[in-house]
């Protein structure tokens, strides 16, 4: 008879345990000959050692289930400890599961073709209207390379442009200032990492949100680093940005160029750097549009008018027929 303390680590312990720890009492009846005790993160198995061999190769299989899909029904416990495939297995262009086992997919053409291009190139620009899923995609890109342990990080940053000198009126420390402007970040992480596991990572800086002013002077390897709203960067912040560069180390930078909130006399670093950078061999670009907005129906009527009403605008005939 030996004793074993079985780790576990990547994964909250409540996926694996079950509600009201269904999934260990399963398990418990598949492996008679071994006495088992969860307690935290940490699982007491005492027993006949081939039959513990067996159960540390299922853990090892069933904590990859979890860590690849958020979630451990009991029938895929059962078909993981017989040896059969899962029924998810067979979904084609998922890029990671959601909290609830969602597969979350590259639901449009030029989506897809964001998720080539980060895998051909280092640098990735993807500009494109609200709700075209460019920010949203670009952190599955990331958390499937940190969940695959390609990178050691994810680095998400955003200018925090709206505060400005308003910023000091606001209640609350520097985090809690800058927090609402970093919030569209939060909620896709958190449809993506279960919220302890999400807060374990936060604590101890796997995974760090920060304000682009708070990149100067770093050097960003083994990491995803995404720069949102990439439109309200000057030329100097941008550069700045992009010049954090380190070993091993991807970046994607999300724009709006339609919604620009930089005062009128100050170019948009984005503009400047998609016409600099263009012709060099490593950066990707993408372009999504209106076909891409994967939100609400209305946000595309929302676009769609907007743009008729600027094109209206720019229009000569009809300025000239206005001016009558």
């Amino acid at each position: 008879m030996i004793e074993k303390h079985i780790l576990i680590e990547d994964i909250d312990p409540l996926l694996l345990y079950g509600v009201n720890n269904i999934n260990m009492q399963m398990l418990k009846a598949l492996y008679p000959k071994l006495r088992i005790v969860a307690r935290g993160n940490v699982i007491h198995v005492m027993g006949d050692e081939l039959e513990m061999c067996a159960f540390e190769e299922i853990m090892a299989k069933l904590q990859k289930h979890i860590n690849k899909y958020n979630s451990l029904t009991e029938e895929e416990l059962l078909h993981i400890t017989r040896g059969e495939r899962s029924e998810r297995d067979g979904v084609e262009g998922v890029i990671v599961y959601s909290v609830t086992g969602r597969p979350i997919c590259a639901r449009t053409t030029n989506q897809q073709a964001l998720v080539k291009a980060y895998q051909e190139n280092d640098l990735v620009f993807a500009v494109g209207p609200a709700g075209s899923g460019k920010t949203y995609t670009s952190i599955a890109l990331a958390v499937r390379a940190l969940k695959n342990k390609e990178i050691r990080r994810i680095v998400l940053s955003r200018p925090a442009v709206e505060a400005g000198e308003k910023l000091g009126f606001l209640p609350g420390d520097m985090k809690e200032k800058i927090d609402p402007y970093l919030q569209p970040l939060y909620d896709a992480l958190e449809d993506m990492i279960p919220t302890q596991k999400l807060r374990e990572m936060m604590e101890q800086n796997i995974i760090q949100i920060a304000p682009l002013a708070f990149m100067r002077g770093r050097t960003l390897s083994d990491a995803v680093v995404i720069l949102d709203e990439a439109q309200n960067t000057t030329t100097a912040q941008l550069k700045m940005f992009l010049t954090r560069m380190g070993m091993n180390t991807k970046m994607i930078v999300t724009g709006d160029t339609t919604q620009i909130d930089l005062p009128h006399n100050v170019r948009s670093g984005l503009i400047e750097a998609l016409g600099i950078l263009k012709d060099i061999k490593g950066i990707g670009f993408i372009e999504l549009t209106k076909k891409d907005i994967v939100r609400h129906k209305l946000v595309t009527r929302i676009v769609e008018a907007y743009e008729n009403n600027q094109n209206t605008q720019n229009n000569p005939i009809t300025q000239n027929t206005q001016n009558l």
